[in-house]
This record gives structure tokens, C-alpha cells and sequence, in this order.
């Protein structure tokens, strides 16, 4: 049986690039999510990847996804939940964290970083699974500057805020629990945008000195030679080396691991081979603003903040990394370079920062409300109707004559979903989420084009239901090789028969929200 892989954060920044590589790369996925204010489960997810569908201009895969949260005793996950993971995974990539630096009153960033680490080691005990993916960061070495290799953790380091130490604490968790196998550990430095795009969902670290550049600019009045001047000093000598990465190769990079079993039971250190400056960030900000007036006094000089607005909002709105901005270690690569070399990070230039920025003001630095997710048929809810909806045959012929069988289900696209369909005849009897490929047919095809078919067969013509098989291998539908009693085309019938009687109406529309609901904001 081809087995699943639980994933956590697929929501978060490197998360919905780990479910878009990994879908890419063929893995089944289940993740766990928690709703929004704005948005149910199926909502959040169904939009990160018809994000994805609309950038890749082709369909994907959809995760099978379970309603948890890690911060929650058995990840908020109910029992049904928990038994499908015992059947159906067997690892766990664990990307969820909290980017918290300084302790909230809410627990933050121990509450998910640590206590939810905690809870997905116990998920792993109870669900006996023994192979964890941890996404850690590099920064659990705190303050040092010198050369850290792979295999060190707790040297008696110092630390910068909370959001380091509880990294550590979560890692020392993963390293300290003999029941896991299989650990394999990944330490990205500073995340920032996509390399290619400048795509990000999240303002932090890089993007905060980006957005702090772009506001200092653009309320600066060009003079009568078109140049803003921006006159600020900064407390460095613009040549300090920075640990840089792009969220679009941290994310390759994971996924290329997490698919090489070789790779497996190692720990990597996901940095730059070229490190960048603050001066080129700051000459490229001014080429892009086209500006001038940043000064780097170096460590020693004392800044003077009185000297304006401009200086002292610079000042006030960095606080929160200034500890970053004086130490930067080196990374060791070596496993990195051993398993990934082929895939080196790209190198963060001018071109790069353009778009960072580019795609920072085009987003309003987080404030854009983005287009809706296009409104797919719930096709979930439908197969369910459809299994409520076949009336019982219990004369002995048929049971005679009809052995079970299982038919796999990959809907792909907007709406899709992976479901283990057993039939009897031509008859759905049962349907439950996941997937066997290894060892049933399956059919694999759009989720609109398997909506299409019940649509068409909505006409009360039971003999239409006859007629669906075949399009399956004209219309963008792979059918796989099947057993005995063609259970693909068994299927089509039994769908054709389910639905015969009822058009498919409104409220099976209900994965994402319709077009004449407002949404708060």
C-alpha cells in the first residue's frame, strides 16, 4: 500500500511550498489544519492550491485533510482522525512553528514550538509511526559566530529571544525520543520571497527591512533631479554576512531529501553558499526607489537619533532583529552539499531584491485582499449521497454473484480528493478518504470532469450510466490496468445509478463560500 505522509503548516510560508513540491513529486499527503476566522479547512487549503494550480497552469493532487490543532492534546484530532493515521501514514514532517521571538501572554512561542513538538512525538507513539521529518532552523545555535556543523545542538550558547530557545528545547524533544526511528532533521536559515516571483504571505525578518525601506521612500519627496533623499545612518559596516534563503529552494531542497531515503536519518543545515550583505540590499533598494542617503557608520559610532523622522522610524521598526544584525555564523554543508548539491540556493542579487519589493508593494506589505478561490462542487459530499442513496440488495443471487471489491478514486483539481471506494456489484457500498493505488484500479482524472459525467447522467436515463466508462479514457481520465469485473467501469455504472434520480444542486457547493456571501475582513 502506497502510504501517506502527515504533514503540519501547510499553511504557513515554507508549508505551502513543502505541499506543492511534495504533491509534485507524487507523495500522498494528509495535513492538518485548523480553520480561520474567514475560512473553513477545505476553504484554506483548496486556496493555497488553486494558487499553486493557477502559477503552474496544471491541476494537482489533493491532500486528504484532517481538522487538528498541534497545540491540542492529540493534535486537536478526533478518533475517526487518529485511526485513519495508524492505517494510512507512516512519517511525519513536522514544519508547523511559531516565529514568536519574545514570550506572549498566551504562551508563545513555547506553546507551539515545544508543546506542540510534545504533542506530534505522541501522535507518532500513538498512531505508531517512527519516521519524523522536523523541520528545526538553523538558528537553534543562538549566538555564535563561529563555523556550526550539523551535528552540534547545545554548545552553551547564548540566545537572541524565545523563539531560538524554544527551537532548541523542540529539537532536543525530537533527538531525545527513542521511539522515532528515523529522525531527520532540516535547519533553514531566514526564509524570505520567492527567487522567482518575490511571492510571500509573511513580513518578517528580510521583508520587515524591505517594507521599512519602501515607507522611509516613498515619503520622501523626489527633488528636482528625480532622487529621494533618504538620509539615514545605520549602526553597521553594510559588509556583515547574512544566512539568506529563498522560500521556493528551502522548500525544493526538503522535498528532494524527504524523497531520497539515503538522505534520511541525517541533519541539514538548509543556508546559503553566498551570503549576502546589508550594503546590497540597501544599493538595491536605492537603485529600485531611486534614492540616496544611507549611511553606514559601523559597530563603534554612536547614532544620532534626534537628527529626524526618518532616522528614528528606521530606528524604532528594526528593534526587534538588531541582535541579528551584529552575528551571523557560518553554516556547515557538508551533508547538504553531499545529497542537494545539484540543487544550489539561489543567489539573492539585485534582481531578486527588485522583486521582493515589487511584490511587497504590490501586496501592500500583507494588507492586499487576494481574488477568491474558485467555488468547486463538493465532490466528497456527493459520493457520500451517492453511497446514502443505493438501496439495499440482499437477495442471495446477487450476494453470490457480486464479491466485493475496492476501486481507487484520485480527483484532481478544484474540489478533488483521494477516496477508497468499495463496490458490489454495481453498487457503492462504502467510501472512505485515503487511497490504495498499490493494490486496487484506480481511476485518476479532474474532479470536473467526473462532475460533468454525474451532471449528464442527472437526466433520470439509467442507461446513461452505461455510457460514462467510456469517455473515462478520451476525456483526461487515466484509468489504471483493473481485476477481474473492470470495478472502474462497475463504478461509472454504480455513480450513474446513485445520482440517476437528483440534478446536482446548490448546496453541494459549499467547499468554498458563494459568490453573494461577504466575508469579513
Amino acid at each position: 500500500m502506497a502510504k501517506y505522509t502527515l504533514l503540519t503548516g501547510s499553511t504557513g510560508l515554507l508549508g505551502r511550498y513543502l505541499l506543492r513540491d511534495l504533491l509534485l513529486a507524487g507523495k500522498r499527503l494528509a495535513v492538518v489544519v485548523r480553520p480561520s476566522r474567514q475560512q473553513t479547512i477545505q476553504q484554506r487549503i483548496e486556496s493555497i492550491l488553486q494558487f499553486w494550480e493557477n502559477d503552474l497552469q496544471m491541476q494537482l493532487s489533493r491532500p486528504v485533510i484532517l481538522a487538528g490543532n498541534i497545540t491540542e492534546e492529540n493534535l486537536g484530532l478526533d478518533e475517526e482522525s487518529r485511526q485513519w493515521i495508524a492505517e494510512h501514514c507512516d512519517a511525519v514532517i513536522h514544519s508547523a512553528a511559531s516565529l514568536t521571538f519574545l514570550e506572549e501572554a498566551d504562551g508563545e512561542p513555547w506553546r507551539t514550538n515545544v508543546g506542540g513538538t510534545h504533542n506530534v512525538l505522541q501522535l507518532c507513539h500513538d498512531t505508531n509511526i517512527r519516521k519524523l521529518h522536523y523541520v528545526s532552523t538553523a538558528y537553534v545555535c543562538g549566538m555564535r559566530e563561529d563555523r556550526v556543523y550539523e551535528s552540534e545542538l547545545d554548545c552553551g550558547q547564548a540566545f537572541r529571544n524565545d523563539y531560538e530557545k524554544s527551537k532548541l528545547q523542540a529539537e532536543q524533544l525530537v533527538r531525545g525520543d527513542d521511539f522515532i526511528e528515523e529522525l531527520t532533521v532540516y535547519r533553514p536559515a531566514v526564509i524570505a520571497g520567492d527567487s522567482r516571483t518575490g511571492y510571500t504571505n509573511t513580513y518578517h525578518g528580510l521583508f520587515l527591512y524591505l517594507k521599512i525601506m519602501c515607507i522611509l521612500a516613498r515619503n520622501t519627496e523626489p527633488d528636482s533631479d528625480g532622487v529621494r533623499r533618504t538620509e539615514v545612518q545605520l549602526h553597521l559596516t553594510g559588509e556583515e554576512q547574512r544566512n539568506v534563503i529563498p522560500v521556493d529552494w528551502a522548500a525544493a531542497v526538503i522535498s528532494h531529501l524527504f524523497c531520497n531515503t539515503e538522505a534520511h536519518g541525517r541533519t541539514f543545515h538548509i543556508a546559503p553558499q553566498v551570503r549576502m550583505t546589508p550594503r546590497q540590499m540597501i544599493e538595491a533598494g536605492c537603485s529600485y526607489f531611486n534614492s540616496t542617503g544611507v549611511e553606514f557608520i559601523g559597530h563603534a559610532e554612536e547614532l544620532e537619533l534626534s537628527d529626524g523622522e526618518l532616522q528614528r522610524h528606521a530606528y524604532e521598526n528594526s528593534t526587534l532583529y538588531r541582535d541579528y544584525e551584529y552575528s551571523d555564523p557560518e553554516f556547515d554543508l557538508t551533508n547538504l552539499e553531499k545529497f542537494a548539491g545539484h540543487l544550489p540556493c539561489p543567489v539573492i542579487d539585485e534582481a531578486m531584491f527588485h522583486r521582493f519589493m515589487k511584490y511587497g508593494e504590490e501586496d501592500n506589505w500583507g494588507k492586499r485582499r487576494l481574488p477568491e478561490a474558485r467555488n468547486p462542487l463538493n465532490v466528497g459530499k456527493l459520493l457520500e449521497k451517492a453511497v446514502r442513496n443505493v438501496p439495499t440488495r440482499q437477495d442471495q443471487p446477487f450476494e453470490n454473484q457480486h464479491p466485493k471489491q475496492e476501486l481507487c478514486l484520485d480527483l484532481t483539481g478544484p474540489g478533488g480528493g483521494q477516496w477508497i471506494i468499495t463496490l458490489k456489484g454495481d453498487q457503492i457500498i462504502a467510501l472512505k478518504p485515503g487511497s490504495n493505488s498499490s493494490s486496487c484500479a484506480t481511476i485518476t482524472m479532474p474532479a470536473d470532469l467526473l462532475v460533468a459525467l454525474m451532471q449528464k447522467d442527472s437526466s433520470g436515463d439509467l442507461s446513461q450510466g452505461q455510457k460514462l466508462a467510456g469517455p473515462l479514457s478520451t476525456l483526461k481520465a487515466k484509468v489504471s490496468s483493473g481485476v477481474d469485473g473492470s470495478p472502474e467501469q462497475l463504478f461509472i455504472v454504480a455513480l450513474g445509478r446513485a445520482v440517476a434520480d437528483q440534478a446536482c444542486d446548490r448546496s453541494d457547493y459549499d467547499l468554498l463560500p458563494r459568490k453573494d456571501q461577504s466575508q469579513p475582513a
